[in-house]
């Protein structure tokens, strides 16, 4: 996991928390309920470049009015960075300088692979399948997460 410190204690998150999964295509949205506890998916969006996802990002964040922004963080399962962890990296960097929410980046590793086993479990397939993983995977993300701050 990594976490700049965003000034709240692990445990004490006070209002909605926005999870992300950034991906080639789409990026899914979760959110959290007021007191931190549950991640609900709340939708997709298609977009390309940055500037363009940080945006979509900003307008989520600022619709729902959150706390805290959860950005996904592809780690190689190796534990080094790539350039998907790059380009998630520079996805905040530019988040930050347009929102004041605070924006951290935690370990997505097998969040998709949870995902794609949830799906098979459930026989979600085709075109349902594809417009619910990266929902489904910024959900678990934005999960790990919150049980992760409340251990």
């Amino acid at each position: 996991m990594t976490e700049p410190n965003t000034g709240q204690a692990a445990g004490q998150i006070k209002g909605r928390v926005l999870g992300v999964d950034i991906g080639t295509v789409r990026t899914g949205f979760a959110l959290s309920d007021p007191d931190g506890y549950l991640a609900s998916a709340l939708c997709t969006v298609k977009a390309e470049g940055k500037r363009s996802i940080a945006s979509a990002i900003k307008e989520k964040a600022d619709e729902h009015k959150v706390r805290l922004i959860v950005l996904g963080h592809p780690i190689n399962m190796n534990g080094t960075l790539g350039e998907s962890s790059a380009r998630v990296n520079k996805i905040a960097e530019e988040l930050r300088k347009i929102s004041d929410i605070p924006v951290i980046l935690f370990d997505e590793r097998c969040t998709t692979m949870e995902a794609i086993n949830f799906l098979n479990i459930t026989d979600t397939r085709n075109k349902k399948r594809k417009a619910v993983i990266d929902n489904l995977s910024a959900e678990i993300i934005l999960q790990n997460y919150l049980d992760s701050v409340r251990k």
